[in-house]
């Protein structure tokens, strides 16, 4: 008994969980950038401080160079331009510094006390830059020159970069604490309207469970409302669900309030009933899985702590949708060509349709090399279904593109000899495809990536891309093969030519193979 209301509690707070998981995931990310920004700001503000203490050394060394006799010369410091706080020293074979004096505001430059000196000492001559605290003046970073027997150190402070990097995180500071809020209440106003028809849908199925359900008298039970119900969204569709559950609970407590005296007919009429109910239990199950996952899975991966942003969590739903959407798509097309059902006829350009395929690949992958290449002895002109021709070259040029890394070059070639063939090439030098999977990679539900988990709804497909371009081409009397080595891949589709095509799609046998 005394764990049922941390149960209760943890049930209840779903909402308070995502928004304090956003919310921390907002601060490591606000924490992660200021901190990347100050580091780089930093290291380009030593930089330039750098650059500038090796041109004033570089200066100074000049000058020395110019006077080797005089050890303790220092007069380039009392130049015209020489910034504040800049100081040098002049040192022997030894590194013992011989001279040093530094510059100050509206007056002649000050010789270094013994203190100071010391601070200064053991520098080594290679050219690297060091820092230094100097007693009253501050951190400098210094570099010592050579240039024969002349040795020359130079410095400047590093205050103003160090009050400049202050500053900056200050500011980000600021902005970060003001972006967090502003961003804390939005995720809390968004995640709780998209909750909200979640709740109702709740609330109503926990109004009818308290429903006198075992004593066959309800009448009317307590239906999800309309606007809850929109099939676009997930909790819509589990309330529609759940409005036709209880269509038929109701229709079978009708059933089961006929009198003694049809008796048998009742009992006939109730097994009909729970066995339709049965069955729509199971479409029921089997139509809410992907919204129910998809709301368990958000849940679940903010309760496990992962830096999910809320709005990634939501795109994926839609993402997972639209992938199982055309999953479906594509078992229907295969089911058609296997009952052998004839495709839409008319000449097809390949010339024209694998030029648009490579465009449209273009601006989906600009980070791959794509070419076109036309070998045309003759026009290259099919008779067949050309949306579907598209699908299949649209498909390969797919996976070349997601399966090779960046950069690698894709070519989609047309030929038309005069044999009364048309042959279609897509090629890469990626990677190429595993030995192992080439005698089955036009078998459907082949994938290189046997896992069911992926990082997104696009990193990998569902297995039936070259079956259906494989199906496609057969019922056009065509064929198409691979042969792939590492750093070279390359599909052929050979379709007959327009002159004979219909004479070959009219030897497609009925489960979509040439006979």
């Amino acid at each position: 008994m005394s764990r049922r209301p941390s149960v209760r509690m943890r049930t209840r707070s779903i909402r308070t969980r995502l928004l304090v998981f956003v919310s921390a995931t907002l601060v490591v990310v606000c924490v992660a950038m200021g901190l990347i920004t100050a580091l780089f700001q930093h290291a380009y503000l030593m930089g330039e401080l750098d650059d500038r203490v090796r041109n004033v050394a570089e200066r100074a060394l000049g000058e020395a160079s110019s006077h080797p006799g005089l050890d303790d010369d220092l007069t380039f410091l009392r130049a015209d331009g020489q910034p504040a706080g800049l100081l040098s020293a002049r040192l022997d074979e030894d590194g013992t510094i011989v001279s040093a004096a530094v510059v100050v505001q509206d007056a002649p430059p000050r010789e270094l006390s013994a203190g100071r000196r010391t601070a200064l000492a053991g520098i080594r001559a290679d050219g690297a830059m060091h820092t230094r605290s100097v007693p009253g003046l501050g951190t400098y970073r210094v570099t010592v020159l050579v240039n024969g027997d002349v040795r020359v150190l130079a410095g400047l402070p590093m205050d103003d970069v160090q009050d400049m990097i202050s500053g900056l995180v200050l500011i980000e500071a600021g902005v970060a604490v003001a972006g967090l809020a502003a961003a804390g209440c939005i995720c809390a106003v968004v995640i709780r309207r998209q909750l909200r028809p979640l709740g109702r849908v709740a609330a109503t199925a926990a109004e009818v469970s308290r429903a006198p359900l075992g004593h066959g008298e309800v009448t009317a039970l307590t239906r999800v409302p309309e606007r809850d119900t929109d099939p676009g969204s997930e909790a819509g569709q589990v309330g529609a669900a759940l409005n036709h559950l209880l269509d038929h609970v109701e229709s079978s407590l009708a059933e089961q309030q006929r009198g003694e005296e049809r008796m048998q007919r009742s009992e006939e009429r109730m097994r009909r009933s729970e066995e339709r109910m049965r069955r729509f239990l199971a479409d029921a199950g089997h139509e809410l899985r992907t919204p129910l996952a998809s709301i368990a899975g958000y849940a679940e991966l903010m309760n496990r702590g992962t830096d999910v942003e809320p709005v990634l969590a939501w795109r994926r739903v839609s993402a997972e949708s639209a992938r199982m959407t055309g999953l479906v798509e594509d078992l229907l097309l295969l089911a058609r060509l296997d009952e052998g059902r004839p495709l839409q006829s008319g000449e097809v350009d390949l010339a024209a349709l694998v030029a648009e395929a490579v465009w449209d690949a273009r601006a989906a992958g600009s980070g791959h090399d794509w070419q076109l290449e036309l070998r045309l002895d003759a026009p290259a002109s099919v008779t067949g279904d050309e949306a579907r021709l598209h699908q299949v070259v649209a498909g390969l040029l797919a996976n070349a593109r997601m399966h090779t890394p960046a950069g690698t070059r894709v070519t989609a070639a047309v030929e038309a000899a005069g044999d009364g063939r048309c042959v279609i090439r897509v090629r890469d030098n990626g990677p190429g495809i595993p030995q192992a999977l080439l005698p089955t990679v036009f078998e459907r539900f082949t994938r290189a990536d046997t896992s069911r988990s992926r990082a997104d709804a696009h990193s990998g497909g569902s297995g039936l891309g070259l079956a259906v371009a494989a199906a496609i081409s057969a019922a056009h009397g065509g064929r198409i093969r691979v042969h792939s080595v590492p750093g070279h891949t390359e599909f052929t589709i050979e379709l007959p030519a327009a002159s004979e095509a219909q004479a070959a799609v009219r030897t497609v046998s009925g489960d979509g193979v040439p006979v």
